[in-house]
């Protein structure tokens, strides 16, 4: 079922999906946050592909889930800012507690979304564990360049008003000040599973491995093979490529403090190559 819940002064839309158990019945629940679209005009459609795995979550594995669009994502209101999708991360999670008697609030996001998620949890201890897909390290690859990625942004309908936004300067801090790393640690000690494609082109395996050491306790899943893994890249279904995990740098048991996180991975399908790729530089800030 469509939601709609403020996040600041602004309207997002989210999709809620509950177990036949009803809101009252105090299942785990599940947040889904999409990440940034890789390709021109997609902005509209970038969770085209969450509400169907909510709704899978909540009829098969007892789940309540609830995905969203991140502000400038249409239908939900305004315009990109990294800040701001970090702020959508924690507003989604309140509605989503105010719509549903929860046991506790996990969750689970995409390239960026899976970034901005560990960052949320770093910032709310309620918050009881996060699957992270694909991560970046870092946002010093936008950082770096930061016109180019408002560029991309307008060409990818994230960013509508042609003024948008007021104060540059203070919408590129925020890609330099949000750094995964720290949160992967703050949060520590609850459970962050993180996933990545060995063959993904967008976010370098190398940062999977940093996420994961910097959180400590983390559970590590290399998938061999595989690009882009389980993300929600719109105008296209994209999970997970089929692959093995690669020897050494995974480990196959289920994060034993919370042992439902292992679920959630809806892996059964090839990733198709994506055409006009996000900006991103030939080589990585240190």
């Amino acid at each position: 079922m469509e939601v709609r819940f403020a996040s600041g002064e602004l309207e997002l839309v989210g999709h809620l999906a509950v177990p036949s158990g009803g809101r009252r019945s105090r299942p785990p629940g599940l947040v889904l946050c999409h990440g940034f679209p890789s390709i021109a005009g997609a902005g509209a459609a970038v969770m085209s592909t969450l509400p169907a795995l909510a709704d899978r979550l909540a009829a098969s594995h007892g789940w309540a889930a609830m995905a969203y669009a991140a502000r400038g994502c249409r239908p939900s209101a305004g315009e990109f800012s990294l800040g701001g999708w970090l702020a959508d991360v924690t507003s989604a999670v309140a509605a989503f507690r105010a719509e549903v008697e929860l046991a506790g609030v996990w969750l689970a996001g995409f390239g960026r979304g899976g970034a901005l998620a560990i960052c949320a949890a770093a910032a709310d201890p309620t918050i009881r564990g996060v699957i992270a897909f694909a991560p970046p390290a870092d946002f010093d690859d936008w950082a770096s360049q930061p016109r180019r990625l408002l560029e991309f942004a307008r060409r990818a309908s994230v960013v509508h008003d042609p003024n948008f936004p007021r104060n540059f300067d203070q919408w590129s801090a925020e890609l330099r000040s949000i750094r995964t790393v720290g949160c992967a640690e703050a949060m520590h000690p609850r459970p962050l599973m993180v996933i990545h494609g060995l063959a993904d082109v967008d976010v370098p395996v190398f940062d999977a491995r940093v996420v994961a050491d910097a959180h400590s306790s983390a559970e590590l899943r290399i998938i061999a093979g595989a690009s882009t893994i389980c993300a929600s890249i719109p105008g296209r279904s994209r999970s997970c490529s089929a692959g093995s995990t690669a020897s050494g740098t995974s480990t196959s048991r289920a994060c034993p403090a919370d042992p439902g996180l292992s679920r959630l991975c809806p892996c059964r399908r090839p990733v198709a190559p994506s055409s006009t790729p996000a900006p991103r530089p030939t080589s990585r800030a240190s």
